[in-house]
């Protein structure tokens, strides 16, 4: 894709801007300054607002969770003493009372003190009903949150909850937005959400121009030990090509969402190209709510849908083999079930389901109808270079077997927008929605996308099933994992959800997505974790 000359010069301008924060002294010397290239401009720094992959990632660096996970994806507590347990006393027997000890070191980076009154601000806070949270889920699972000392949390359940692993990713710091609430009864404005000036990582946030570029700078004030680089410049480039030739030409660190067909490219250029497992599966989320097309409310079109795509082929060709399609919103961990393949290739099975189900080509338009209402979905994503090729092979797929595709390209901010601020899948304008999810609470899999509780509304803006599915049998099934402690019986549990959700086309996999993350050799003790992937940004040098 060409990029037009606003695009040129913003790049010249920024590349400016990083040899010169590169430049200036530090202690004496050069400072040391890292550079990601981001394709995707993070929505907002605080972690209960989004959904958002490139927010999220940023937390290790200047915000700390509770427990944080290593390169082989297993938790390790950070600003805990150690991982609760039945053995060690931090879950009770009947798996209804978590409790964490914390350290009596951790501090905010103004010096204050991290206490077990920040845990209990944030369950109140992710909880009340005038913050628009992007969910309050796991949070609205607690009867309670208690802080009988500073070090001390109690997180008390109804029932037992096996996903508690889920619990205080973002940390909110009390002393900054108990005052905001108690002035606006919202933190929804906070100027905290987007200038996090305090925070609990090795990192401090410094400086964001929309667009273009975020800043975080060494924590001085940091509990642990101190970072070896001075910086962390976090660069925006429009589009995958950006990041490519960012990388390559040495103004760029590290990059992330690495299409597979500029692998080739990366590594002849001497980068370190590393696949992460982080639970993620490129899918299809279908919209089921009233403002979805009719023609998806019957099961024959949406397996109409899934045999008439050659996902192998889109795997194959412009994914160069080195992946396969999804069968499973689970694929790739423990909880995945082996019995289920991926749909085939079957354009005459689609064929005879569109014809069962009453959808056929009445007017002669190419187009199949019904009762007057063409077969036609309205089928978004983003403007990931990917995407666009996948969305227009599919096309011509669909077309294939009558069914007609509008493709709908956003920028992330605005796709993935909440409900509250009008996104087009959020509220439901859409009918074929397609990017890359896991599990919320992996490596847990536990997950709130197919709860009735989530579906959003004007009453009720929170919410994060944007499908607007609501299966009673989903529903039971996903409520019984919740309280299965045995990992077996929850296994069991996932197979049945998986095959409702495989039959039923709920979901349907496109492929298979680990990270691609690509590193510049000249860092060094870089290690990525699938789920926090900045675990040991503090450790990381240029030598």
């Amino acid at each position: 894709m060409k990029r037009n000359w606003l695009y040129t010069a913003t790049a010249i301008l920024i590349s400016a801007v990083f040899l010169l924060s590169a430049c200036g002294p530090s202690g004496g010397g050069e400072k040391k300054v890292v550079t990601f290239i981001f394709t995707q401009e993070p929505e907002t720094l605080n972690m209960h607002y989004t959904n958002m992959y490139f927010s999220s990632i940023l937390q290790q660096l200047w915000n700390h969770w509770a427990w944080e996970y290593d390169e082989n994806n297993a938790p390790y507590p950070v600003l805990v003493t150690e991982m609760p347990t039945q053995e060690n006393g931090g879950i009770s027997a009947d798996g209804t009372v978590l409790t964490l000890s914390l350290r009596d070191d951790i501090t905010w980076s103004d010096g204050e003190p991290i206490t077990a009154e920040d845990f209990v601000f944030t369950w109140e806070m992710a909880i009340a009903p005038t913050n628009t949270v992007a969910t309050a889920y796991p949070y609205s699972e607690a009867v309670s949150v208690e802080a009988p000392d500073p070090q001390t949390v109690v997180v008390t359940f109804a029932e037992p909850f096996a996903p508690w692993l889920y619990f205080f990713h973002g940390l909110l710091p009390k002393h900054i937005l108990q005052p905001v609430f108690d002035a606006e009864g919202t933190i929804d404005n906070a100027d905290w959400n987007n200038n996090p000036t305090v925070g609990s990582g090795p990192f401090v946030f410094s400086e964001w121009e929309s667009g273009s570029f975020l800043r975080f700078v060494k924590n001085e004030n940091y509990w642990g030990e101190p970072a070896k680089v001075d910086e962390i410049f976090v660069r925006i480039v429009p589009d995958d090509a950006s990041q490519i030739a960012a990388l390559t030409s040495g103004e760029g660190d590290i990059g992330i969402f690495i299409a597979y067909p500029d692998i080739p490219t990366l590594e002849d250029a001497g980068l370190n190209v590393i696949k992460v497992f982080s639970g993620y599966n490129e899918g299809w989320y279908l919209n089921l709510g009233e403002k979805g097309h009719p023609a998806l409310q019957d099961v024959r079109v949406r397996l109409a849908l899934a045999y008439g795509t050659d996902r192998f082929v889109i795997s194959e060709d412009l994914l160069l083999g080195k992946t396969v399609p999804a069968a499973t919103f689970w694929d790739g961990s423990p909880w995945a079930d082996p019995d289920l393949k991926p749909y085939p290739y079957d354009p005459q099975k689609a064929n005879d389901l569109l014809d069962e189900a009453g959808w056929i080509d009445s007017n002669g338009d190419g187009t199949r109808d019904k009762d007057g209402v063409e077969l036609i979905l309205r089928y978004v994503s983003s403007t990931r270079e990917i995407r666009l090729d996948t969305m227009a092979v599919i096309q011509q797929q669909l077309a294939q077997v009558g069914i007609g595709v509008e493709l709908y390209n956003y920028e992330t901010d605005i796709l993935f927008g909440s409900y509250g601020d009008g996104g087009p899948v959020a509220t439901g304008n859409y009918d074929i929605a397609q990017w890359s999810d896991l599990p919320g609470a992996f490596p847990d899999p536990d997950t709130a996308y197919w709860l009735c509780e989530e579906i959003p509304s004007d009453e009720s803006p929170q919410g994060v099933n944007w499908q607007y599915i609501c299966d009673d049998d989903l529903q039971a099934l996903f409520e019984l994992q919740k309280t299965q402690m045995s990992f077996d019986d929850r296994v069991a549990t996932f197979h049945q959800i998986s095959t409702i959700m495989f039959e039923k086309v709920y979901w349907l996999g496109i492929w298979q997505d680990p990270d691609i993350w690509a590193v510049s050799s000249r860092l060094s003790d870089v290690k990525i974790s699938g789920v926090t992937p900045f675990f040991n940004i503090a450790a990381w040098d240029i030598p």
